[in-house]
């Protein structure tokens, strides 16, 4: 593919990330290739889908998993396919041009040989994957594509956002958990508690210890409760996903879950466009910020003496391969 990037394209200063005030955040320097395990590239309200994975790859990303929901992000399984190949490919010959003029490595390329995607219903889609046939077809063709690794996100969600009954969401999700169990496959769980409660955890929990943890692997997507939450979750084998939100200043807890959590179980995500990490916070979130995130928590897991920086890194880089039943 012919892509022409523009003067400005071609500047080193374009891709970097900007605060607020518009001042660079240089990218920190990875120890290793690094790992977004559940970055919405679909959704996107300000970044270009395509910049974001050139800017990715620049930053040290070398894999990428993009949760898809066929009652949102997903109407129409063959457009959506033909979109998915065109993006890598016009990422890919950017790259390729920066590489000429020694902007990116040789090895930013790599990324779109681990560029995946899963697919599941979220709560908020729960009523409508009960009531149209067409949701279930689509979830069908995303699960059965060669990139697809996984089920996600499912789960509960009690938050100010989603009004739909508990019983349609458990319905909704026992049957998604059924799925994930018969066809092999892991999970990446989505569950927001209500106020001042963790109801969402405990009903997931509850149904976990009833329906058997998937043997392919369960998460818990963008963790943000504190280790009293994550113990049990942990206790069963589950992995535990932290991103942006435990950099910001007031996380005590999350921090403390991060801390606990056993090296074998951690993944790193961004959830993007969500939650970007400190400095960036309040901007929108994409997966070049991972790089943000892991140099934070590998820096807070060596200061604690849990183990060195450079563990941290690879646990995370290791640990997604690994989850996804992939070698590396």
């Amino acid at each position: 593919m012919n892509i022409e990037l523009s003067q400005e394209q071609l500047s080193a200063e374009y891709w970097y990330l900007r605060d607020k005030k518009k001042r660079v955040i240089d990218f920190p320097q990875p120890l290793v290739a690094l790992a977004d395990t559940h970055a919405h590239l679909t959704v996107f309200q300000k970044t270009d889908p395509v910049e974001a994975l050139v800017r990715a790859a620049l930053a040290g990303l070398r894999f990428l998993v993009v949760p898809l929901d066929p009652t949102e992000d997903v109407k129409d399984v063959p457009a959506f396919l033909t979109w998915w190949d065109e993006i890598k490919e016009q990422a890919r010959a950017m790259l390729e041009q920066l590489e000429e003029i020694g902007i990116a490595a040789s090895s930013a390329k790599n990324l779109f040989d681990e560029l995946y995607f899963i697919a599941g219903i979220h709560p908020y889609g729960a009523q409508i994957w009960l009531d149209d046939a067409s949701a279930h077809e689509r979830l069908d063709m995303l699960l059965a594509h060669p990139y697809c690794l996984g089920m996600g996100e499912i789960g509960l969600d009690f938050g100010p956002y989603n009004e739909l009954p508990q019983e349609v969401q458990l319905e909704t999700f026992s049957q998604q958990l059924r799925m994930a169990h018969e066809r092999n496959l892991p999970v990446e769980l989505h569950l927001r508690d209500g106020e001042n409660d963790s109801l969402g955890h405990d009903l997931a929990l509850q149904l976990l210890r009833k329906e058997g943890v998937p043997q392919a692997g369960c998460e818990l997507h963008c963790f943000t409760s504190g280790p009293e939450v994550m113990k049990p979750f942990v206790e069963l084998g589950c992995h535990i996903a932290f991103g942006g939100a435990a950099t910001f200043k007031r996380s005590d807890d999350i921090r403390a879950a991060f801390l606990a959590c056993p090296d074998e179980l951690l993944l790193s995500e961004t959830d993007c466009p969500y939650m970007a990490p400190t400095p960036l916070r309040g901007m929108e979130c994409e997966p070049a910020m991972v790089a943000l995130t892991i140099d934070f928590l590998a820096e807070q897991r060596e200061l604690a003496g849990v183990s060195s920086r450079a563990e941290t890194y690879r646990n995370f880089w290791c640990n997604a391969h690994k989850f996804f039943g992939l070698t590396f």
